[in-house]
């Protein structure tokens, strides 16, 4: 049953940081730079505060230069890892969270969503990997809640991710990690480690045991697969080689995680592709699945999408649907 949401009276709080921002002229304040300060006090951390609310560092750090400027206070202060509040912030805090929070609710009962009457395609753009592990579970999800919803989904070889936003050719992109210019918005999706892919009868895992994998020097002295979207025979594999004065030989490059595994399973070649990936598509085309022998980065896929969106109610439901089902790919 819907509760009919009503207007809270102000807090006293509030007031109080209002009229704070009113000595400094409130008809010239951003009130972004409030989301900004709550993040901060949340998260210590200016990197941890910008994915919060989908801004870059150098955005946050922008936005919290400004405050200081405005408040005349450092409000913040590195201490170790940490970015600690100071005794000004720490009696602002209360007030903007609660300003911030009674806006959310005012905007929440004036504009209520109904995915259920939605008649609109989105397009989304990314590796093969989402178009074949997710998107059907996403479709079928949709169309749980509306008949009336379409779906687009592009390669990420169609083109930038940062220019398809600007021009508005797609509503978001499932992307490794990057660092985006302020206008693109990003929140985190899951980590994505990689595993070795390898034909089962390959002489370099003969007696291999389960459980085992592959020396470094045989790692090495394989001939591997890539996917790559450029062209280019290199990845993050070979960097973390270089790192230990190692190398391997790249002998394959191709634009899709499908047409790496085909290239495996058909072919005395390896490839090391994103653990979600191996498991299911992988394991299906009867290749042994085994750990990288050494320590590299996991990458990070995250959602982007641009910040002129985010306030749109219909793309920030979808937002949420796509989170939520990513959570399958979390460890």
């Amino acid at each position: 049953m819907n509760r009919e949401i009503k207007n809270p009276a102000p807090d006293l709080k509030s007031i109080d940081i209002m009229g704070s921002i009113c000595v400094m002229n409130f008809a010239a304040f951003d009130l972004n730079l409030l989301r900004v300060f709550d993040a901060m006090m949340r998260e210590r951390s200016v990197t941890r505060a910008g994915e919060q609310i989908g801004l870059s560092q150098p955005a946050v750090s922008a936005a919290l230069q400004r405050l200081r400027d405005l408040l005349d206070d450092k409000l913040f202060v590195r201490v170790g890892n940490d970015m600690v509040p100071t005794p000004r912030a720490e009696t602002l805090a209360p007030g903007i969270r609660d300003a911030l929070q009674g806006l959310e609710r005012l905007l929440v009962a004036e504009r209520r969503f109904d995915p259920s009457r939605l008649e609109r395609t989105f397009t989304l753009m990314g590796a093969d990997f989402f178009g074949t592990l997710f998107v059907p579970p996403l479709m079928r999800e949709l169309n749980r809640h509306s008949r009336g919803i379409g779906l687009r989904f592009l390669d990420s070889a169609a083109g930038d991710v940062e220019r398809m936003l600007k021009d508005d050719a797609i509503d978001m992109a499932l992307e490794r990690e990057f660092a985006p210019p302020e206008f693109v918005s990003y929140s985190h999706l899951f980590n994505s480690p990689f595993k070795i892919v390898i034909r089962a009868d390959h002489p370099a895992i003969a007696g291999l045991k389960p459980g085992k994998t592959l020396s470094l020097d045989t790692f090495c002295a394989l001939d591997w697969a890539i996917r790559s979207v450029d062209g280019s025979m290199n990845g993050w594999t070979d960097a973390a080689l270089a790192n230990m004065g190692r190398k391997r030989r790249v002998v394959l490059a191709v634009p899709t995680f499908h047409a790496v595994v085909a290239s495996v399973k058909g072919g005395d070649i390896a490839a090391a592709i994103p653990e979600q990936f191996a498991s299911s598509i992988g394991v299906a085309e009867g290749l042994r699945v085994l750990d990288v022998p050494f320590d590299g980065p996991t990458p990070e896929l995250r959602l982007y999408w641009h910040a002129r969106r985010t306030p749109d109610p219909a793309h920030a439901w979808l937002r949420e649907q796509i989170t939520a089902l990513c959570g399958m790919f979390r460890n």
